[in-house]
């Protein structure tokens, strides 16, 4: 399994609708709306690597409202 932490930034007020739109997904373990660099952080815990990149790509790419992400994958 492959767990990974991905902070996001997301639009100015749209922190709650982007965390009800992930929350749905059953790879997402935890999610928190916080202060800081970063509004939004997200684990996920999926099969593989290629799961880890489709997550990204077609989940996460695919909200109007994430501007940026930055991913850390757990090593253990």
């Amino acid at each position: 399994m492959i767990n990974a932490y991905i902070l996001m930034v997301v639009e100015s007020g749209a922190e709650e609708k982007v965390e009800k739109e992930l929350r749905k997904d059953e790879a997402v373990k935890d999610i928190n709306i916080v202060y800081g660099e970063y509004d939004i952080i997200l684990k996920i815990q999926v099969p593989e690597m290629q799961d880890l990149q489709k997550f990204i790509i077609k989940k996460i790419r695919n909200i109007k409202e994430v501007e940026r992400t930055s991913t850390m994958i757990c090593l253990n």
